[in-house]
């Protein structure tokens, strides 16, 4: 019992002690809202990357509409169902993706 009670009260200890109490419940920036803020970037840069893939895509097809009359027809033909003189269109709907 004698040799338990001077390590208990040792200062180093008990401010070591303390310190990682304050840090890791009390202060402002403690443990587990780092832990959110880390999940939050996380999600963040996954969505830029989905976002910076889809621009990079977008501005591919720009280019294409721009320079080439063919991939113009064609993305006229398929986004707003133009047609040419004569022709039939015929939309088919995938029935296997699950609507929500």
């Amino acid at each position: 019992m004698k040799k338990i009670i001077p390590i208990v009260t040792n200062k180093f200890l008990l401010a070591g002690v303390f310190f990682i109490i304050w840090m890791l419940f009390i202060d402002q920036r403690d443990y587990f809202q780092q832990k959110e803020r880390r999940d939050e970037l996380q999600k963040l840069e996954q969505k830029k990357a989905y976002y910076q893939k889809e621009i990079d895509k977008t501005r591919k097809e720009l280019g294409d509409l721009q320079n080439s009359p063919a991939a113009l027809e064609k993305y006229a033909r398929e986004r707003y169902l133009m047609k040419k003189d004569g022709e039939d269109i015929y939309i088919f709907e995938d029935s296997t993706t699950d609507k929500k």
